[in-house]
Order: C-alpha cells, then sequence, then structure tokens
C-alpha cells in the first residue's frame, strides 16, 4: 500500500454597507440575501455567507480595469422567501466545503445528514480577522451535532496574488466520511464558450445512478454508469449519438449531469492535482490546486437548464468542479460501501479520528491571458509560483504558494 495514500495533514453586486461586526472587527456585508462576512486585500476581496460558509462573491483583479468574479450565484437569491427543498440550497452560491459530500439521503447507524452536511447549511461563526506579514486570514468556526464534532474555517489572501486559500480544521467527528469542496462557477450562455482541463487521470465515470430524474422535472444527457478516459469523448445517453466533449462547455443545453474523474497521485504527476477554467472572452483561467491523497476525485456538476422544478425553474447555468473524496454526490451510505469506484480501487471517504485533528488544504485563484491562450494544456511548479502552458504555446505565470496544500502553512 502506498504510504501517502490518504495522509492527511495535521493541524458589483447587491451589497448593503459594510459595518463592522462584534467578532474582532470583521467586515459584513448582506450580499443577494445573505449576511456574510468580507476579507480583502488590494487584489481580491471576497465574501462568505454565515450561513453554509459559502465563498462567493470574490473579486480577483479588483485593482485593475477589469476585475474578474468568476463564482455563481443562485438565481432565486434576491427573489421573495420561499420554501427551499435543503438548507444548503438556500444560500447556495460559489464554493463551500461539504462534510459529509453528497444528498445524504439515508440514515446510517443513527446519523441522519443534510445533503452535503450541516456544514453546508447552518450556521457558522465568525472568529476574527488577523494579519501576519502579508497574509490576512478569516476564521469561522462550526459544531456539528449529527456527528459531535467543530470545523474550523481559515479563508486566507496574501497581498500581490490572486488567490484564495483554504484550510478546513476538522476535531471530533470520527470516522469514515466523503467530504470536499464544492467550487461552481457561472457559466456564459454560448455553447463551448468555456474550455476544461485537468491534471492526468486515472479514469473517468458517469454518475451510475440516476442523477436527474424526468419524475422531477430534470433531464440527463450522458450515459450513466460509463467508464472513459477522455474527458473529451464521454458517451451520450443515446443510441448513436456523438460523444460529448466536456472540455468545451457549456454544452448539451436542457441537461443537467454529473462525472467523476479519479485523479493520479501527486508521485505520477510531479505535482499538485489541477483543474482549470479558461473564460477565453473574459480573458482569464480560473484554476483550482490540490492534494490528491486527500481529495482523490473531480466531481463535474454541469447544471445547463436542465432542472425545472423550483427553484431551478430551467433559468440555472452553472459548473460545479468539485473536489472530493467521495462517492459522486450520493452521499454517506454509498460511499461507505462497495460501489462503482471503491471496485476501481478508488477511496470513496476519509477516515477521520478523534485523536487528532485532519486538515484539508486547498487553493483557488484566476490569472489574467492574453489572446489566443484558448485552453490548458499543462502546469508547471516552481517554488512559489505557477505557470499555466495553453494549447498554442503561450505561458502565464503567476506566484502561488502551492507549498501550502502539504504544510498548511504560508
Amino acid at each position: 500500500m502506498n504510504p501517502r495514500k490518504f495522509l492527511l495533514w495535521p493541524v458589483s453586486l447587491v451589497v448593503v454597507t459594510a459595518t463592522l461586526s462584534a467578532a474582532e472587527n470583521v467586515k459584513s456585508s448582506t450580499i443577494h440575501s445573505q449576511p456574510s462576512a468580507l476579507l480583502s486585500t488590494k487584489q481580491v476581496e471576497l465574501a462568505v455567507t454565515k450561513l453554509g460558509g459559502h465563498m462567493s462573491p470574490v473579486t480577483f483583479f479588483r485593482d485593475s480595469g477589469k476585475p474578474v468574479q468568476p463564482y455563481y450565484v443562485s438565481p432565486w437569491q434576491d427573489e421573495k422567501a420561499t420554501k427551499i427543498p435543503a438548507p444548503v440550497m438556500v444560500p447556495l452560491r460559489g464554493d463551500f466545503f461539504c462534510m459529509p459530500f453528497g444528498g445524504n439521503s439515508d440514515e446510517v447507524a443513527g446519523e441522519k445528514h443534510p445533503p452535503h452536511g450541516e456544514v453546508a447549511g447552518s450556521a457558522w461563526k465568525v472568529a476574527g480577522t488577523k494579519k501576519a506579514g502579508d497574509v490576512t486570514t478569516l476564521t469561522l468556526g462550526i459544531e456539528t451535532k449529527a456527528r459531535k464534532g467543530k470545523v474550523t474555517k481559515e479563508l486566507s489572501l496574501v497581498d500581490g496574488q490572486n488567490v484564495v486559500y483554504s484550510r478546513h480544521t476538522i476535531e471530533g467527528f470520527a470516522g469514515a466520511v466523503p467530504l470536499g469542496h464544492h467550487a461552481t462557477l457561472a457559466m456564459p450562455e454560448k455553447e463551448g464558450a468555456v474550455r476544461i482541463a485537468t491534471s492526468a487521470m486515472r479514469f473517468g465515470m458517469t454518475c451510475p445512478s440516476l442523477f436527474s430524474d424526468p419524475k422531477k422535472r430534470e433531464y440527463q444527457a450522458l450515459q450513466p454508469g460509463a467508464k472513459w478516459t477522455d474527458l473529451a469523448k464521454v458517451p451520450a445517453a443515446w443510441k448513436d449519438a456523438p460523444d460529448a466533449d466536456l472540455t468545451s462547455l457549456p454544452g448539451r443545453s436542457g441537461y443537467a449531469d454529473l462525472v467523476q474523474l479519479a485523479n493520479e497521485s501527486w508521485e505520477k504527476t510531479n505535482g499538485p492535482a489541477w483543474t482549470t477554467a479558461t473564460f477565453a472572452d473574459g480573458g482569464f483561467v480560473w484554476f483550482a490546486l490540490k492534494d490528491p491523497a486527500v481529495l482523490n476525485s473531480t466531481v463535474f456538476w454541469m447544471e445547463n437548464h436542465g432542472r425545472h422544478a423550483h427553484p431551478w425553474n430551467g433559468r440555472n447555468n452553472c459548473l460545479g468542479l468539485e473536489d472530493v473524496t467521495a462517492h459522486f454526490a450520493d452521499g454517506l451510505a454509498a460511499s461507505m460501501k462497495e460501489n462503482a469506484l471503491t471496485k476501481e480501487g478508488v477511496e470513496t471517504t476519509v477516515k477521520l479520528t478523534a485523536e487528532k485533528p485532519t486538515a484539508v488544504n486547498y487553493i483557488q485563484g484566476v490569472v489574467k491571458i492574453p489572446e489566443g491562450f484558448e485552453n490548458v494544456k499543462s502546469v508547471e511548479f516552481a517554488p512559489g509560483e505557477v505557470t499555466f502552458v495553453s494549447t498554442t504555446g503561450k505561458r502565464v505565470t503567476a506566484p502561488v504558494r502551492h507549498e501550502f496544500l502539504r504544510t498548511g502553512k504560508l
């Protein structure tokens, strides 16, 4: 067995005028209906909802003539309050931490978790902000009840960088659990406007169960349970239909689909696992970096006007690029038992212990790109910086302390 396997590291928007909260002068605003804590540098400003800990909006390059806001905000946020099917959907936006990741429809050993866990739909307590050198950190915390534990969220910005460093430290909550990040990007309506690339994968698989249920006015276009090795050639659900190219999104308007990629190890790729989304018309690349020994897969949630029940109402267009260790979005029960991924040697839970805290480190950011960049072909890592190499040979280098993924230190 690989000794590194699942080694976890210990411990322009509608905005109300900012006010100072009681938690060590943290700036707060109500943004798209949700009270949120703010963190900023000259380059980046981020908001994180106090309900569910969802990070959005985030403005990168805020000191430039063309700031970038890549993250999704669900379209019902500024509407009159209605009954929402799940707590996570109330603030639904941007990136948020999930534990247990997935729908969690079944009770397990007396535990009944809401979709994506209490951490994604319950109240977080703002602890404060601190500045140490060129690093500014916002800290929030939550105590879970369905399975007793505590999670501390630390979001950090580094002066001069367009990068967000996330660290979630889990105490208690012992036992096996699927977990991960649910980064969700806003998508343009133009088909194929966003180009997707990832680090090397072992294989990809389409959700083996019914992801979009027509009985609930939901529709999917990809063949359930199909296994493949090329993101540009994913089998469609209909006989003789052409394969779907998931490197070019959005696609297949009117459908919502889910696939999962099993990442190759850090040792095989000689660096962190990565996912990029190139918005050529916007002139930027969004990227996410992780340690695949901690988050071994990436789930793609491709929601392109494919859900018509409340509150979706056929209007939702977003892309989830969700770095997880889990069995698709099925939740705790499905991830704990033998499943389609474990049969392929892909673990779908992380083993937590009560004796030692577990930390999940994650990096997201944006780089500006020149005309003709098209898509990312490869990513190169040097001390304190990352270079994105395009399919057309163009290169863009940005300061990123990717060493944080293993050390948890900036």
